[in-house]
């Protein structure tokens, strides 16, 4: 039984909703930007008219208005923006309970069945497409395949406001021949290092010496040659519904491109905030801690350390993670997500070896993380912040146990050293 799995992905999504509700600005030069003087001065989001001027996502303000002197920059409203995605995923969930983030604006949806075809994925797609636009006043691409690596290479293909379909006899014809670029997760940087092998395209990509591949690239080597030959099988998470407990992880795009070792340490430590909850909601503890990161330019790696002994503190998770930021990703900056995920896990329950001068601190620590959580769960999350986080009011608002948004990092996962 052929797999049936589309991507829906809002066009300009920032400033589609700014559009809608500021009607005075619709077709012209307008980018969603962030507050120059908190130091966040750069683009987040562009109208079609500022991106034909050459307008892009991560420009600084300054830069943006030399390309579109009557660029209009009106300021981001965060919650505005959850609004819709919650209310694009409601439509998206009316259809399945297996619908997927990867970002505010963009999921994917499974809708594999006995008899379901990719066509009928396709009529699903413009149902979809017209109930967001009427409904919701924004428009999306969506693309309809057979795994999700080439559902969101679809939605890429023709935008705003259209369906594109890359069915298993014809996708090749349509999809090797684009830029290597065009495929997930290979950035600009890691197209410059393909371009000395001869690998231009996603066809000459998928044709590549799987040895040389590796030798390259490690895991990731590995991972964008399966990708290049249409072999993604990652599947599309189920709404609700947890895995067997082999890891818990979390990562969040942040409000604003992570631009800083001081952002990153912030998002870091809410991160592990997140991860150490949900082990002691889980009554875990974990052997290991791993990072991953993604860049502007969609390059991603991950790290893995182990750690002395099992935890689920998070302290002891948060510092494990930024050591690991220190020593291999301050020179990504600046990083468009980052992920927090432990592993190794063992029930809290099972005996540890006694530590004469730390157990004290142990059952301090986690007392004072069990009544932070006690106290998010009755008042909400931000009721308590880290000092760290109040470096950068904007990430105050995020709450990436509740509202985090997750991307594919499953291929890597388990994989040491993958950076």
């Amino acid at each position: 039984m052929g797999r049936v799995v589309l991507h829906v992905d809002a066009n300009s999504f920032y400033a589609s909703v700014e559009v809608l509700y500021q009607p005075a600005l619709r077709g012209k030069a307008v980018s969603v930007c962030g507050d120059p003087m908190a130091r966040h001065g750069i683009v987040l989001a562009s109208t079609p008219p500022a991106k034909r001027r050459g307008v892009k996502t991560g420009m600084a303000i300054w830069q943006a208005k030399q390309v579109c002197p009557e660029l209009i920059c009106v300021p981001p409203h965060y919650r505005l923006y959850v609004h819709f995605s919650r209310m694009m995923r409601a439509i998206e969930e009316s259809w399945t309970d297996k619908v997927e983030s990867f970002g505010l604006d963009e999921n994917w949806m499974e809708l594999t069945e006995p008899g379901f075809t990719v066509e009928d994925g396709a009529r699903v797609a413009e149902s979809i497409r017209r109930r967001v636009r009427e409904e919701l006043g924004i428009t999306v691409s969506v693309g309809v395949s057979f795994n999700k690596i080439l559902a969101k290479l679809g939605s890429d293909m023709k935008k705003p406001d259209a369906v594109t379909v890359l069915d298993e006899a014809h996708w090749r014809e349509r999809v090797w021949p684009l830029p290597v670029g065009d495929l997930l997760y290979v950035g600009p940087r890691t197209v410059r290092k393909l371009a000395p092998l001869n690998i231009r395209t996603i066809g000459d990509l998928a044709q590549a010496p799987p040895e040389m591949m590796q030798r390259r690239f490690g895991v990731n080597g590995l991972m964008l040659l399966e990708f290049a030959n249409g072999l993604d099988k990652t599947p599309v998470r189920r709404v609700g519904v947890e895995e067997t407990i082999k890891s818990v992880g979390n990562s969040a795009t942040a409000p604003h491109d992570i631009a800083t070792p001081e952002n990153a340490r912030c998002v870091v430590y809410l991160l592990a905030e997140s991860v150490g909850a949900r082990l002691r909601e889980a009554g875990m503890r974990c052997g290991s801690v791993s990072l991953f990161a993604r860049t502007t330019e969609l390059d991603v790696a991950g790290h893995q350390c182990r750690l002395p002994r099992p935890t689920n503190i998070t302290a002891d998770i948060g510092a494990a993670a930024v050591r690991q930021l220190e020593e291999h990703f301050l020179d990504w900056l600046p990083l468009r997500s980052l992920g927090v995920s432990v592993g190794q896990l063992t029930p809290d329950t099972a005996p540890l070896q006694t530590d004469l001068f730390g157990e004290a601190r142990r059952e301090k620590q986690e007392a004072l993380d069990r009544s932070l959580d006690g106290l998010r769960q009755r008042y909400g999350h931000q009721v308590v912040n880290r000092g760290i986080v109040l470096t950068d009011r904007s990430f105050v608002r995020v709450n990436p146990k509740e509202e985090h948004f997750v991307h594919p990092v499953g291929f890597l996962q388990g994989r040491r050293g993958a950076g």
